[in-house]
């Protein structure tokens, strides 16, 4: 089965969350879970996450550099986890993680979290 751009454009962005993850230069097993269900949910293999694992840093993710794009990055991993309508623990423990690496203090990860917490 070939790749559809948005297919190609979900693994990119899938593939930032992984190297994001080993930013610290290694992946965590709760981040390894966290990853393992999100890549499940947006339908990627087992062995396409396998492969990013191993590779993952050999990817340069690069950390935006201002509040706005880091903001938007997670963002974007916190609707990632929500796919399936709510956070497992793993998975906020990934984004807390991911929140630290790029520089975020825990009550502005709250801040930046509570809109998506509302049922």
């Amino acid at each position: 089965k070939t790749l559809t751009t948005v297919d190609q454009t979900k693994l990119e962005h899938f593939r930032n969350l992984v190297s994001l993850s080993a930013a610290d230069g290694k992946i965590d097993d709760i981040e390894r879970v966290a990853l393992a269900k999100i890549a499940y949910e947006q339908g990627i293999p087992l062995e396409r996450l396998n492969v990013m694992l191993n590779r993952a840093n050999e990817y340069s993710f690069l950390i935006p550099q201002n509040v706005k794009e880091k903001e938007n990055q997670l963002k974007e991993m916190i609707q990632l986890a929500l796919v399936d309508g709510f956070f497992e623990p793993a998975e906020f423990e990934l984004i807390s993680s991911v929140a630290e690496k790029l520089g975020f203090e825990k009550e502005e990860l709250s801040a930046i979290l509570k809109p998506y917490l509302v049922n």
